[in-house]
Parts: structure tokens; sequence; C-alpha cells
């Protein structure tokens, strides 16, 4: 079953004020488990120096982190998030928006769509790239905020695969396809800019219980 929007009903509400952000109640191995493929992953390409491929990963997850504290931000100010991943669906969740799991599968996700990309790297098949997968990739959420166990939750009416697909995915992966290729200097700016604000938001807000 695919749901495209939110129904801003009670259920949803309820579901998300239910979330118990960073409880270890549901945690087991699994989380051992993924951390080890993950570190696995990085250090193979490393040893490769496949370097453009780390910085394809490393730009796609501090967008993502940069958007999931916004995400908490919002759900802080407003009452509700633009989207939560259930209790039910995790082991362990990091912000209201993203679990372990989750959080996980983004950290490789720009890597996949880097290698992804043909050997000709033009701005046409780069941008193209990232349309397609910023499309599956909502249409994949889609289908998470149908199942059974609320693996994702909208709350807002106006949310939904479109504008998650707009704006959510889009720039994830042209962060994954276009810093890679740029000039040494920009992408060390650009990853030192993204995990500095990633890391002060971080330590900031989490004390202060707004995320």
């Amino acid at each position: 079953m695919f749901v495209f929007w939110g129904d801003g009903s009670q259920e949803a509400k309820d579901l998300v004020d239910a979330v118990i952000v960073r409880s270890t109640e549901n945690f087991n191995w699994t989380f051992i488990f993924i951390l080890s493929v993950i570190f696995y992953v990085y250090w193979s390409e490393i040893q490769k120096k496949n370097y453009k491929v780390v910085v394809a990963g490393l730009s796609l997850y501090g967008v993502h982190w940069l958007y999931e504290i916004g995400n908490a931000v919002i759900r802080h100010v407003f009452g509700y998030p633009l989207w939560t991943v259930s209790n039910a669906s995790t082991t362990f969740i990091l912000l209201i928006g993203v679990c372990w799991e989750l959080s996980m599968m983004f950290s490789l996700a720009g890597m996949i769509s880097f290698k992804m990309l043909p050997d000709e790297r033009n701005f046409k098949n780069k941008l193209m790239g990232a349309i397609s997968m910023a499309l599956l990739f909502a249409l994949f959420e889609s289908f998470l905020a149908g199942t059974s166990n609320h693996s994702f939750i909208w709350v807002y009416k106006w949310w939904g695969v479109i504008p998650v697909f707009f704006t959510t995915y889009i720039p994830f992966f042209l962060a994954s396809n276009f810093v890679p290729d740029l000039e040494p200097k920009k992408q060390k700016t650009f990853l030192i800019t993204v995990w500095s604000l990633v890391a002060v938001a971080l330590v900031t807000l989490i004390p202060a219980g707004i995320i």
C-alpha cells in the first residue's frame, strides 16, 4: 500500500506523540552489525583511494543530518515534524524523523548514487541521476508511510511524496553527484561547512531539549 500525503488524523498525531527519541527499549545487536558494515564500506573505498566516492557519501550524509535536525526543530516549534519514524519500526531513534537503520542507509546512499553515474559525468548525467534517485526514494518513502507498523508517519496534509521529492531528495542527490567533482578545496569547504553546522547544532540543541 502506498500513501502519498499526510492525512492530518488524530491517529497520526498520537503516533508521533508516542515516539520516544533515543530510548534503548527496542535496542538490539543489529545496531552493531550495521555499524560494522558501514565501517567496512568506507574503509574499503579509502584503501582503494576512491576518495570521490567517500566525498559523495559524506556529502549526502551531512545534508541528510541538516534536514533531520531541521525537522526536529520544526517539531519543537510547531508541535509536529514533517516526517516521523515509529517506535515499532526500529531498534533506536536518533531524532524524531530518523532511526538508526535509516540513517546508516543514508550514509551509503550518496556512494551508491555516485557509483551509478555513467563514466561521462557531465552536468546532464549528474542532474538526471539525482532526479532519478530522488524519485525512487520518494516512492519508497510513500510505501513506508503505508506500512502497518507506521515506519514513516506524515501528519500534515500538505506534506507527502511531491514535496519530499523536490525539497528533500533532489538536494540530497545533487550533493552526492556534484560535490565529488568540485576542486579539492571546494570539496573540503563544503564538507567542513556542512559537518560543522551539524556538530554545532547537535551539541547545542540536544542538551537544550529542542531536538
